[in-house]
């Protein structure tokens, strides 16, 4: 069985929603993931240290300046992992990455490109040149989310609805990519103005398994959530 730790640094005081669905994907094919929110629990060493694959998940700034310095660390840690940076910012910045040990790089739809890796992995062929994509918008069939290994909604941020009396919140996506192409915004260098949704059944499905975990509240982070299916 391969072993795979999925690492987010920063996610706005959310419940990581980029570790949840690959680690759906992934359990789904047999690997052993164990997913890890360094913004509100330690690393586990352990499962570093036995790692076969590492994947650092980048969605935004912030995100990835963290990664930065964890990424040497890691490859100190376990040299053999197959280290991914995955998310919105790896493509932008594949060759700074790949400068600090990190074998591939995928960006947009990234589900698919960590299973490949994976795959890659268990058959002896991940050195060499990366074959999947930078960038994938290929349209993939989502799973719903796997949320077991990641810290409790009550380690996350909770919505004050007046002083003294907080709520735990959920947060999930239903849809990625933006059909605007906004001169500031990082979605555009990847996504280029397409738009790609996640369907509804496992919108709804993520959603009630955080609401049976305590949440009373849900945030979607979609880039562009009320214009985007119009």
């Amino acid at each position: 069985m391969t072993n795979v730790v999925l690492i987010s640094n920063y996610e706005l005081g959310r419940q990581p929603f980029g570790l949840a669905s690959p680690a759906a994907s992934l359990r789904e094919a047999g690997a052993n993931v164990r997913c890890l929110d360094l913004a509100v629990e330690p690393a586990d060493l352990a499962a570093l240290r036995q790692a076969d694959v590492v994947g650092f998940y980048v969605p935004m700034h912030m995100g990835t300046r963290m990664a930065a310095p964890i990424i040497p660390q890691v490859k100190k840690l376990n040299p053999q992992a197959h280290l991914v940076c995955f998310g919105l910012y790896a493509p932008m910045n594949e060759e700074y990455l790949r400068g600090l040990g990190v074998s591939t790089v995928l960006g947009g739809e990234f589900e698919a490109g960590l299973l490949s890796v994976v795959r890659r992995v268990q058959n002896g062929t991940a050195a060499g040149p990366q074959p999947e994509p930078v960038v994938s918008l290929a349209r993939q069939d989502f799973r719903v989310p796997d949320r077991r290994t990641l810290p409790g909604l009550e380690k996350y941020a909770q919505l004050m609805v007046e002083p003294g009396q907080t709520r735990l919140v959920g947060y999930t996506e239903a849809s990625r990519g933006c059909k605007h192409v906004c001169r500031h915004c990082p979605v555009v260098p990847v996504y280029g103005g397409r738009f790609r949704v996640v369907p509804q059944p496992v919108v709804l499905a993520d959603i009630r398994q955080q609401v049976e975990a305590g949440a009373q509240h849900i945030t979607f982070g979609d880039p562009d959530f009320f214009n985007g299916p119009g």
